[in-house]
């Protein structure tokens, strides 16, 4: 595009400037008066008489080019391919003093803005306002083309920009959908593992705790056939939990009875060789199945911080409740995991998950009416809290079954 202080109108108060290849003094007096008479912008005309002159001063390209047809060496139609090469869109008028309809004609064809001749001067001044009017719409239209490539060029570089991204998004998509089958595959291989586990351990579990009870009758209530009797049964409990969790389900039996608390977790405490200094508290709830939520929250902090000595529990009331809380001094969980520890499955090696222990305790603590919750133990370490609800005076004489 050329520049467009070549070709547009001057503004107010602004001279035209005026390039005249004339070689007759008298005949560039008589083309300025007239300009000066009927232009309503005031004019600068430098006048040049030959080829090298013209060509010099096309150096500060002027608004306009004024020549006459024949010059003493040069010609009107050679000034004005000159400056056509340097300059596309600046008007050329031709102001000559004879010239034949044919070579008007061929003048216009080959590109010449105007012809006057020098004694129709009075249609000088019209033809400069019109030829710089089409000048400067010429060059308003050639910048707008330009824009309008421009803008073409910035559309077709986004239109590629948002096809690469889409291929991208349908690459990762793919990749997303194979790892979600893959996932999915993952989960029922998990599930199907766990059901068929389950099943294969319920039928010796229930054998050993047969032979248990009978034992236990032999002997008479030998206290070591008791706790391995214990302890078979909450391992069976567990496998039919497992069960149930392997197949969607929630685990929701709980059997509600009058149950002292500190004894259940002085137990617990024993049979795992962790500190239990707690008090008697009677609450209301199911012992196996709360003796189960303790086992799992205390194996899992004795795997965690790798020695039992680590590991303590405690017992205190609250407004309306009371709080069991596992505490050990390990290296703690992580903010990210702990708001997906609890979920079903879900391994955690700084969380110490089992995958399942951790839902079947929540589980079995919502089902209680109450709340599982792990916090940052001070120091260092996680601690698991159990609230319950506490046992109202209110609720002595009500039965549960």
């Amino acid at each position: 595009m050329t520049d467009p202080q070549l070709t547009r109108l001057p503004a107010p108060g602004e001279s035209i400037q005026i390039l005249h290849l004339e070689d007759s003094e008298l005949d560039h007096e008589l083309v300025v008066m007239h300009l000066e008479t009927d232009l309503t912008w005031p004019i600068e005309v430098q006048r040049v008489e030959d080829e090298a002159a013209f060509l010099e001063a096309l150096e500060q390209p002027p608004h306009l080019i004024l020549s006459d047809f024949a010059l003493p060496g040069y010609d009107g139609l050679s000034a004005f391919k000159a400056a056509y090469t340097r300059y596309p869109n600046l008007p050329f008028i031709i102001v000559t003093g004879a010239m034949g309809e044919e070579v008007a004609v061929d003048t216009l064809r080959q590109g010449v803005t105007d012809y006057i001749l020098k004694q129709r001067l009075e249609r000088l001044a019209p033809s400069v306002r019109r030829a710089l009017s089409e000048a400067e719409a010429r060059e308003s239209r050639e910048r707008a083309e330009l824009e309008v490539r421009a803008l073409n060029a910035t559309l077709q570089a986004r239109l590629l920009e948002v096809e690469r991204l889409r291929g991208v998004a349908e690459r990762q998509s793919q990749r997303l959908e194979v790892q979600a089958r893959q996932l999915e595959e993952a989960l029922n291989l998990q599930k199907t593992f766990l059901a068929e586990t389950s099943h294969e351990l319920r039928t010796p579990l229930t054998s050993l705790l047969g032979y248990l009870r009978r034992a236990d009758r032999e002997a008479g209530g030998s206290q070591v056939i008791q706790d391995a009797q214990r302890v078979a049964e909450n391992m069976t409990r567990l496998v039919n939990d497992l069960l149930q969790l392997s197949r969607g389900e929630l685990v929701q039996s709980v059997e509600m009875h009058f149950m002292n608390l500190g004894k259940l977790l002085r137990q617990v405490g024993r049979d795992y060789g962790i500190r239990a200094d707690v008090p008697d508290m009677e609450i209301v709830g199911d012992p196996g199945r709360l003796n189960q939520v303790f086992v799992n929250l205390v194996t899992n902090a004795i795997r965690v911080c790798g020695s039992p000595d680590l590991v303590s529990l405690e017992l205190r009331e609250r407004p309306g409740e009371v709080e069991a809380c596992v505490v050990d001094r390990g290296p703690g969980v992580p903010d990210h995991v702990k708001p997906k520890i609890f979920d079903k499955f879900y391994r955690g090696k700084e969380a110490g998950s089992a995958g399942l222990g951790l839902t079947i305790a929540q589980q079995v603590v919502t089902a209680h009416g109450g709340r599982l919750d792990v916090q940052d133990t001070p120091g260092g370490g996680a601690t698991f809290s159990v609230r319950l609800p506490a046992l109202d005076a209110e609720e002595d004489d009500e039965v549960f079954a």
